[in-house]
């Protein structure tokens, strides 16, 4: 039986990623926990606390010397893992050894810690791709730069823009969120270690040291105070996957509405049997568009529970500290689909630059109202040319005759020239185009700043 469907080996390929379900496995759980405590033992060897033979053995010890199926069984006694985990390292070190495991710290600066090594993995997996999202809808946005389109506002046509703009502005909110994970990396990515009650009495005057020498040895951050009831960093992160993945999900929400059948002017890329429906052998239906929709509908209550988790009491929590085991694994595992997702739509999307081009037609060149609004506005007025306009909006509807020809029709003579060239979609085609490249350019510094890390040891 599975609880969670990114777990479930039936429909956890569709929601999560391979590569982000083995970051948050159980064994590169142990792993991790293994590695924090090598860290531990070695600098507190180093400050004369542990033996120096202490951390070449824990390192001795792999994650599948560890019995996982004991570990649960064992975590269901204690209440948290950490617990089963020091007995069962303890028994496979040397006898003169084992007092030494675990000095001075408790289950929190291990779980925590574990938990940010994990973080930090997959947030690795998380600035791999998009760095080839932000490349591949760079692409799409400038190789569409000119192709005219509908713009739309509350679902109906507005004024002409172009498939590059409307690509470039997925391309900005993307961009955006990816901006922050530099910082986020640097405000999140802290080590934990304070000891039973934040003060890491057992190391003396020595405390700062360990800490430092701990976060040096596994690549993360040396927090000014213990964070075992600050949560600030968990929620941090999760509301930033979350945003992560709604941005994904603007996109997600236009290709959907774009590959509609009435408007046909995008298609997801496709593979034999994606999309199809049990009795509809017809459909292709937009799966891309679907797990990121899903992802990003399943988002937000994982951040409601890192914002609950906040209210923690004293010096550790009742049950809030182990709620948050729930969310953000989860999170990172729902942006893992999305991200895949959107990978494949940066990189495969199919546009259909005849049925835009016909689409921006549809309304008999309605698009174009506020244009020739304008443009006939200095010799009738404002207001008149208001009114002369939505009153041939009125009658096209009704009558279903071109707008254009009403308008012209309805125009003073001495005016209609200028009617006739406000329908030139020239204008708004280049002021669309125009906003691309600063995007393109913006996404490009982004995406350097996510450069592939160097590894700690």
């Amino acid at each position: 039986m599975t609880f969670s469907a990114l777990d479930s080996a039936i429909t956890g390929p569709l929601f999560a990623t391979d590569a982000m379900r083995a970051v948050f496995s159980d064994r590169a759980k142990v792993s991790a926990m293994l590695r924090t405590e090598a860290a531990l033992a070695r600098i507190e060897a180093k400050h004369g606390f542990v033996a120096k033979a202490l951390a070449p053995a824990i390192e001795k010890i792999s994650p599948d010397d560890l019995d996982l199926a004991d570990l649960g069984r064992e975590t269901e006694a204690a209440g948290v893992p950490v617990i089963p985990f020091v007995k069962a390292v303890q028994a496979r070190l040397p006898a003169k050894l084992r007092a030494g495991f675990h000095f001075a710290t408790t289950t929190q600066d291990i779980a925590d810690t574990t938990l940010v090594l994990q973080m930090s993995d997959g947030l690795d997996l998380i600035a791999t791709d998009l760095r080839a999202i932000l490349a591949d809808l760079s692409r799409l946005a400038t190789r569409h730069r000119t192709t005219p389109c509908a713009g739309r506002t509350y679902g109906q046509h507005a004024a002409p823009v172009t498939f590059g703009h409307v690509a470039a502005i997925w391309l900005a909110g993307i961009a955006d969120v990816a901006g922050g994970l530099p910082a986020l990396r640097q405000r999140a990515l802290a080590v934990s270690l304070g000891g039973p009650v934040g003060t890491l009495a057992g190391l003396g005057d020595k405390a700062d040291k360990v800490i430092a020498g701990v976060a040096r040895e596994l690549g993360l951050a040396a927090p000014v105070a213990t964070w075992h009831v600050t949560r600030g960093r968990m929620v941090e992160t999760g509301v930033w996957i979350a945003t992560l993945i709604g941005a994904l999900a603007k996109m997600a929400e236009d290709v959907a509405r774009l590959a509609a059948t009435e408007v046909g002017e995008v298609a997801e890329p496709h593979a034999a049997g994606r999309g199809g429906a049990s009795a509809m052998p017809h459909k292709r239906n937009p799966v891309s568009a679907t797990v990121i929709l899903a992802a990003h509908g399943a988002a937000r209550g994982h951040v409601v529970t890192l914002l609950d988790a906040m209210a923690a009491e004293h010096q550790r929590p009742v049950g809030l500290w182990h709620a948050e085991w729930h969310a953000l694994p989860q999170l990172f595992g729902l942006a893992s689909g999305a991200l895949r997702e959107a990978r494949s739509l940066a990189a495969g999307l199919t546009v259909d630059k005849a049925r835009m081009a016909k689409n921006l037609d549809i309304t008999g060149g309605m698009l174009m109202a506020g244009a020739v609004a304008a443009a006939l506005a200095p010799s009738l007025g404002r207001e008149a040319a208001h009114r002369l306009v939505e009153t041939a909006a009125s009658a096209a509807r009704d009558s279903g005759r071109s707008f254009r020809d009403i308008v012209i029709a309805d125009s003073p003579a001495k005016a209609r020239p200028v009617a006739e060239a406000a329908f030139d979609t020239g204008p708004a085609v280049a002021a669309a185009s125009a906003a691309v490249s600063p995007i393109v350019a913006e996404a490009k510094t982004i995406r350097a700043r996510l450069a592939p890390r160097k590894r700690s040891r």
